[in-house]
């Protein structure tokens, strides 16, 4: 059956996200999402005058791939996928959460080769950079588990969060912040488990109303690489590589990681070890869409959560960057709304936010009440 939301949404993606123009190309990545949703995706593309193309797959096929892989077979998929990433002008990329955990038990070894021998090259140095994408989550049963909602209740909250969110007001509230955060130097954080310094110093400061995400809501900026010095913890759940880490802290001096912890400590290190770079900072960001307002494990979610922050180990986006490179970009998440233990963020020695909401002029904008 057709939810006829899912037309909505599709022409979010493709005229306002992307922006496809007359004669541009395409690249439709669907993992684990309904044909249904996909051929709105393609009629969206051809009614903009676009050029589809279609990339169909499972992440049952992706593990597969990664539990035989060798640096000689990762060496032949990413030659293919990175021809074919290169002819793209546009990027949307869907998945349907199936199984998270599917990857959980393979070795951090094969997890680590996929990281460094085709994401890497493919999408952090090719697709990311040079297309302009979009990625989201299609809605399912899983979701919905997570989120503590049955699927009915679900869906109707995604596309409430994803398709009734007035980007176009949320891209004028954002000016103002994005101004102060482009002149700004110090940054400290403080709540249960933190205390952080760093300096942003001649770094730009991105808004992200719609344009790379669905559901959006969120300015980044980027540490100066070797700024970072105290402590953080991190009180939302976040799976990776299949894995769901919980109470994740990290240590840092002269901006690297150098003492971390969690519910497994052992794979944290592991993913931390995967180049050089995993153990520096890669983005700094604010989280502001009114309609999020609590964690589901979902990043793509999660990272936009009103009253939140996320400090991201990895790499660093080209339009903001600090000169780090890594295989690694993970998105974790703090909320500081006091039902989450609260929290301070200064910069430059003014108070921007107190427990999660905004009391700085530059940001208030972007409180909930102002983007209804």
């Amino acid at each position: 059956m057709r939810d006829i939301r899912d037309k909505k949404l599709a022409d979010l993606l493709v005229n306002f996200s992307v922006k496809l123009k007359k004669g541009e190309s395409c690249l439709i990545n669907a993992v684990d999402v309904p044909l249904e949703f996909v051929e709105e995706l393609v009629q969206a593309v051809y009614a903009a005058g676009g050029y589809p193309l279609v990339n169909i797959s499972s992440i049952r096929l992706e593990r597969a791939v990664i539990a035989g892989a060798s640096r000689e077979s990762l060496a032949v998929f990413k030659d293919c996928d990175l021809f074919r990433m290169k002819q793209m002008d546009t990027f949307i990329g869907v998945r349907g959460p199936a199984n998270s955990r599917e990857t959980a038990d393979l070795p951090e070894e094969n997890n680590a080769l996929y990281m460094r021998e085709y994401y890497k090259p493919v999408h952090g140095e090719q697709r990311i950079p040079h297309t302009r994408w979009v990625v989201l989550r299609y809605p399912t049963e899983l979701m919905a588990y997570a989120a503590g909602m049955s699927t009915i209740e679900f869906e109707n909250y995604y596309y409430r969060v994803t398709t009734e969110v007035d980007y176009n007001l949320m891209a004028k509230a954002m000016e103002p912040a994005v101004e102060f955060l482009q002149k700004a130097d110090k940054v400290r954080i403080t709540g249960a488990g933190t205390d952080l310094s760093f300096s942003i110093k001649g770094m730009p400061a991105i808004p992200c109303d719609g344009r790379m995400n669905i559901p959006d809501g969120e300015i980044y900026s980027c540490p100066v690489k070797d700024s970072v010095e105290g402590v953080i913890t991190y009180n939302t759940p976040s799976t990776y590589q299949g894995f769901t880490f919980t109470q994740v802290s990290f240590e840092f001096s002269r901006g690297k990681i150098i003492k971390a912890a969690a519910n497994n400590t052992g794979k944290l290190e592991a993913i931390l070890d995967i180049d050089q770079g995993s153990r520096f900072i890669g983005e700094f960001a604010l989280g502001c869409n009114p309609k999020i307002t609590f964690p589901m494990d979902n990043t793509l979610f999660d990272e936009k959560i009103m009253g939140s922050f996320h400090f991201t180990p990895g790499n660093a986006y080209e339009d903001c960057d600090n000169g780090n490179r890594s295989a690694v970009h993970w998105d974790l998440v703090v909320i500081q709304t006091p039902a989450y233990g609260g929290g301070e963020i200064w910069i430059d020695d003014e108070l921007v936010r107190k427990d999660g909401v905004f009391v700085h002029e530059a940001f208030t904008a972007l409180n909930p009440e102002n983007l209804e």
